[in-house]
């Protein structure tokens, strides 16, 4: 062969390994409304940045006819590329081949992405469009999806992982982005289940489709598995790219500082009067971080899952955050199993990954019930303490209003090792509300009062409360670091991350501790 006729080949082959299960097929994909697997890598990174690898890898199985379907790559683009300049990792899986499913040498080049992520400290993407196992393959297959997922979990804490769901996801090809730590899903065309509808039928007799199994909706809003659900591919991409503008390269580096035009020392006189006099009263805990983030942007995460708890990114001065707030506007801002496994999950990865957590704390406690108790809430509320002590980023913390009994302990106090504490004039930090409180310590004299019980309560109330559900008491204390006016919140925060972003905090050396899992 000529050296001309060499070039000839290699263009050749590039292009039919570009056209993955071939025309017919693409053109069937595209008239789902889904995109290809290099379409994806395409929106995703910037232009013209992508490195391919493997392109002319091809399965090893000789069972079933199989050496007569052999397609270049595989079923998987693999590769490196840039986003906003920054390099990344990227699978994308190719539904036109096998219908994406994973073989030998599909996992093998997953792997190899994963690896070289983890030398150079760059955040590894999956573009996740499978229907699982090659059954053809049998148990080479399985050791596949095994050795991705070992290196899910070395991976884990070292370089970020983001999943994207763009179609199926079924089995076990769920386990992998389960153990990522940010999936997002896009809206009836993909989803995630261990077992289709037709097993669930043949087992428990229930009637069920894809969408109400495992669709974007059930795992954003019900079952917590995923982070995000978009409207359409171009969203979801849109979104992965906006987790990673928030995020470091690695455990070792910090996030992109991003300079903002939003004044540092910015004041909001509404923030003075958006407290309301009812204590019972609800209002939006999320008005209160878009007046402090920089330009009012706030990235939030599973806004849907548990949103008596909203966490997300934002930044101020800059500096990128990890924000956790109580949300009155649900449940009056009680933790409970859901919000406090969301919590623990979102600080750990901040922790992780050096980001500062600025954490809104008004909450009456944790919700009681026979349900939350038998759901093990104090096992799972004890998961966003653990995770709270355990960090060692820089933690600021405003008590807005209420900040009752052990939820008070496990947002962030002082006693977390929270750095910065700051409670506005009109927190209420105490073992309890007034009402209750007064209730218990004047039991035995409530009887001697019938006839003036009212009176009597109401005045005693206002005794406890002027005595101890205020921030006055605390900050005798020193639990909290000072009573801040609610219009410098924002330059408040700032100067405080600043003051901290050298701040050098460790744990007791040991294998790893031992989270009520």
């Amino acid at each position: 062969m000529t050296k001309r006729n060499e070039v000839d080949e290699l263009v050749r082959l590039r292009e039919k390994a570009h056209e993955g299960g071939g025309p017919e097929r693409i053109k069937k994909h595209h008239a789902k409304g889904r995109k290809t697997a290099r379409e994806r890598v395409a929106l995703l990174l910037d232009e013209g940045s992508f490195e391919e690898f493997d392109m002319f890898k091809t399965h090893r199985c000789h069972h079933f006819d199989m050496e007569k379907q052999e397609y270049l790559g595989d079923g998987v683009v693999t590769g490196y590329g840039t986003i906003q300049g920054r390099l990344v990792y990227v699978f994308s899986q190719d539904f036109t081949v096998f219908g994406g499913a994973l073989s030998e040498t599909f996992a093998e080049k997953v792997c190899k992405i994963m690896d070289m992520a983890v030398k150079n400290g760059a955040p590894v993407i999956g573009l996740n469009d499978s229907g699982g196992a090659r059954i053809q393959e049998g148990i080479e297959s399985l050791a596949g999806y095994t050795d991705i997922f070992l290196r899910n979990v070395t991976s884990s804490g070292v370089v970020p992982q983001l999943s994207g769901i763009f179609g199926p996801c079924a089995g076990g090809a769920v386990y992998s982005p389960a153990l990522t730590d940010f999936t997002v899903m896009v809206k009836k065309n993909s989803y995630m289940f261990l077992t289709g509808p037709k097993v669930v039928k043949a087992v428990t007799h229930e009637e069920v489709d894809t969408d109400s199994l495992g669709g974007a909706g059930v795992h954003t809003a019900k079952s917590g598995v995923a982070h995000l659900a978009a409207e359409s591919e171009e969203q979801a991409i849109d979104f992965l790219k906006d987790i990673f503008s928030y995020i470091p390269q690695n455990n070792m580096e910090t996030a992109p500082f991003v300079p903002t035009n939003d004044p540092l020392n910015r004041f909001d006189p509404d923030l003075d009067k958006i407290i309301p006099e009812n204590p019972n009263e609800a209002y939006d805990i999320k008005d209160v971080i878009y007046r402090t983030v920089d330009d009012g942007k706030l990235l939030e995460i599973q806004p849907d899952y548990a949103p008596n708890l909203v966490v997300g990114f934002a930044r101020y001065g800059g500096i990128s955050v990890g924000v956790v707030a109580n949300q009155p506007k649900f449940l009056a801002g009680v933790l409970d199993i859901d919000s406090s496994v969301k919590g623990a999950r979102f600080v750990r990865f901040c922790d992780a990954f050096n980001i500062p957590v600025v954490t809104f704390v008004d909450v009456p406690g944790f919700l009681p019930g026979t349900v939350q108790e038998h759901g093990g809430v104090i096992r799972n509320g004890a998961k966003i303490l653990y995770a709270y002590a355990e960090a060692t980023v820089p933690k600021v913390t405003v008590i807005t209003r209420k900040a009752y009994g052990g939820a008070y302990c496990v947002m962030s106090s002082k006693h977390l090792r929270g750095d910065i504490n700051y409670a506005w004039p009109t927190a209420e930090i105490a073992v309890m509300g007034a009402k209750g409180a007064t209730e218990v310590l004047y039991a035995r004299d409530i009887k001697e009062h019938e006839g003036d019980k009212a009176e009597f309560l109401k005045a005693k109330e206002q005794e406890y409360a002027e005595n101890f559900a205020n921030p006055y008491i605390a900050a005798k204390r020193g639990y909290v670091d000072d009573i801040i006016l609610p219009n410098r919140t924002r330059f408040r925060i700032i100067r405080a991350l600043t003051m901290l972003k050298d701040k050098r905090d460790s744990n007791p050396p040991k294998k790893h501790g031992n989270i009520p899992l």
